[in-house]
């Protein structure tokens, strides 16, 4: 790469494009270059009508102008292929509008793309589909809430917001939002709940009305450090109302990741197998968890009975597609 000027100066512009602020220095280290040859880069990049600002000073360094309309978009191979799978992911989710705008929005960037790159995103696209599970019209997370939400959460204000729980009680809250975590197709707010003085989780798809309050606040640490793994304890303290029990074909450490998001208990495992407790809020949700580890390990319902019918038809339909599927 030090020898070839453009292959240098796309590495840079990728650089850049963090919007970090880099000192010179640690661009001729990324580069392999001198801090000379650098400063020649960041003229050419000039030239080309990139805003590049440097400032001056031992706690200077360059980063893009904030805020400027930018040439053609710069993706090497993986990102580009992280960005196809990132958009088509989210066009499986449950977020109100979602499909549709990603789509848009990743056919805009094959545009942008050069012919290589452009073959490869469009074939890995194509190549792509999600399964999708049913969602109810109370399921659907409102994209105008999540946005609200993200915005509170980076600048620490206070939001209020309708919340349905899960006995179905409704009442307005007032919370300070620190983190949201993605657990499928499940979104949670992690939040200081500020009339109960205390920590709680939200799921989005119960939350309504959100709205900033107005008011910042000093953020708080989350209990244990993280919030993922703060969703994921509280999971065991919601009661649930169906059970499972599930024969895996592989030893428990070899699904325990795949089981993180899902209620459990292990009741006898094996050199090669293990028995598994599963709990759920409902025959679907516990049908999507059980299919999750038969993607690891071959999986047998031992109880009960409309869990494994549930199953059973979700193999019989996954088994009648693929016979029916037409070469190409």
């Amino acid at each position: 790469m030090r020898n070839d000027p453009t292959r240098r100066a796309l590495h840079l512009l990728s650089l850049l494009q963090t919007h970090r602020l880099w000192s010179g220095s640690e661009l001729a280290e990324r580069l392999d270059v001198t801090e000379r040859t650098v400063r020649r880069d960041i003229d050419r990049l000039r030239d080309l009508g990139y805003p590049v600002d440097a400032t001056p000073g031992a706690q200077g360094g360059y980063r893009l102008a904030a805020g400027s309309h930018l040439p053609p978009l710069i993706l090497d191979d993986d990102e580009a292929v992280a960005v196809a799978v990132g958009l088509r992911s989210a066009a499986g989710g449950a977020i109100s509008g979602i499909e549709e705008t990603s789509l848009q929005a990743l056919a805009k960037i094959e545009q942008l793309l050069p012919d290589r790159l452009r073959r490869r995103v469009s074939a890995l696209d194509s190549s792509i589909t999600a399964m999708r599970w049913p969602l109810s019209d109370t399921e659907i997370i409102d994209s105008d809430a999540l946005a609200v939400l993200a915005s509170a959460c980076r600048d620490h204000e206070e939001v209020r917001f309708d919340y349905r729980r899960r006995d179905g009680e409704d009442s307005r809250r007032l919370v300070e939002p620190h983190q949201m975590v993605t657990a499928g197709r499940r979104w949670y707010l992690v939040a200081w709940d500020v009339r109960r003085d205390d920590w709680r989780t939200f799921r989005l798809d119960r939350l309504t009305d959100a709205a900033r309050a107005g008011r910042r606040f000093t953020p708080r640490d989350i209990p244990g450090g993280d919030a993922a793994d703060f969703v994921a304890t509280s999971f065991s303290s919601i009661p649930r109302e169906i059970e499972a029990l599930v024969a895996v074909g592989a030893p428990y450490t070899q699904v325990e990741d795949v089981l993180r998001w899902t209620e459990h208990s292990l009741v006898e495992t094996g050199p090669d197998t293990c028995v598994i407790r599963l709990r759920g809020d409902s025959i679907d949700w516990l049908v999507l968890a059980i299919a999750r580890i038969t993607l690891t390990a071959r999986t047998t319902v031992i109880e009960p009975g409309d869990v494994a019918d549930a199953v059973g038809l979700l193999a019989e339909r996954l088994t009648g597609s693929a016979d029916t599927a037409q070469p190409g």
